[in-house]
């Protein structure tokens, strides 16, 4: 059984040299490949996809499993004629929920108090006091509570937050005031201060973060993107930043990555532009997950976070 890294992404890149490591370290006599050195492309049974390139994965005809790298698979579900019956799991490791946990709440606290707005005094070199709201008052809303969402609210409410969550079906969390589907969407949005995007991409969330959803929160917002660049319609973040409807945002990820060097994001001082590193996760961890998964697919045991491809996620 040989195993495939599909990432156009170079062996040299420092995460994924170490996450090769660390599973031939793991299972030395693992048959791991890398695009595009595939060798008999009949011998691939699992693919370890990462931005891979589209239209591969129907090159190997003994594909049993797909293992997306990341915590989306709508890249994986976006290749044509990728066979349905090819099981897609994702892996969910404790570290990567932990980082985005931490990634989320940073930038909660920053928008609270209001650190974006002291950089440009300090640039003007002017010494003067902003008022910061309590954190109950704070009213933070997360959209989407699948495993990362869930994680991200419960630690905000742990720490003092008016916390409200949003999902596509009733969900029950402590702490957490829920809401669900479209019938519901505005009213959530209504007291948002900060509004975190968790989504998955699929078709009915793609441009979910657009000009109707911003006129929908108080004015003044703030948003954090760590779902997809697909979910923000870029035009109508800057139209919202320059009308006051939207203060700040936080971008972990974007429609085109990396970020173009001349895109008006880079430059804008209310933005924070990071390079898709909100929950990268440790190499060691993947490798661990990974092995796990592996064992269970060559023993016949459950996969765990198996995608369910009508919902995309």
């Amino acid at each position: 059984m040989a195993v495939l890294l599909l990432t156009e992404i170079k062996q040299t890149d420092p995460w994924f040299a170490e996450f090769i490591t660390q599973l031939q370290q793991r299972q030395p006599d693992l048959d791991l490949r890398a695009w595009p050195e595939c060798g008999k492309l009949e011998e691939i049974e699992i693919v370890l996809a990462w931005q891979h390139p589209l239209g591969v994965m129907q090159r190997f005809p003994n594909l049993r499993l797909i293992i997306s790298l990341g915590a989306s698979v709508d890249r994986i579900l976006a290749d044509p004629d990728l066979a349905d019956h090819i099981p897609i799991v994702r892996v969910v490791c404790d570290g990567k929920i932990v980082e985005m946990a931490e990634y989320v709440t940073l930038a909660v606290l920053l928008f609270r108090r209001r650190l974006i707005e002291y950089q440009e005094l300090q640039r003007s070199q002017r010494w003067e006091y902003l008022t910061t709201p309590n954190a109950n008052t704070f009213t933070v809303g997360v959209l989407g509570l699948g495993i990362l969402g869930l994680a991200v609210a419960k630690q905000l409410a742990a720490m003092g937050f008016s916390v409200r969550g949003w999902s596509r079906t009733p969900k029950a969390i402590n702490a957490v005031e829920c809401f669900h589907g479209r019938e519901q969407f505005k009213g959530f949005l209504s007291q948002c201060r900060v509004l975190i995007c968790l989504l998955p991409l699929t078709p009915e969330t793609e441009g979910i973060l657009c000009h109707e959803t911003f006129s929908a929160l108080p004015p003044g917002a703030y948003l954090v993107n760590v779902g997809r660049g697909q979910h923000l319609v870029e035009a109508d973040l800057l139209e919202a930043l320059n009308t006051g409807k939207i203060a700040g945002a936080c971008l972990d990820v974007f429609e085109t990555e990396p970020l173009p060097r001349n895109h008006p994001f880079w430059s804008d001082p209310r933005i924070i532009v990071t390079p898709h590193i909100a929950a990268e996760g440790q190499p060691n961890d993947a490798a661990d997950y990974i092995i796990d998964v592996m064992i269970r697919y060559q023993t016949g045991q459950p996969l765990k976070y198996i995608i369910d491809r009508n919902r995309a996620y």
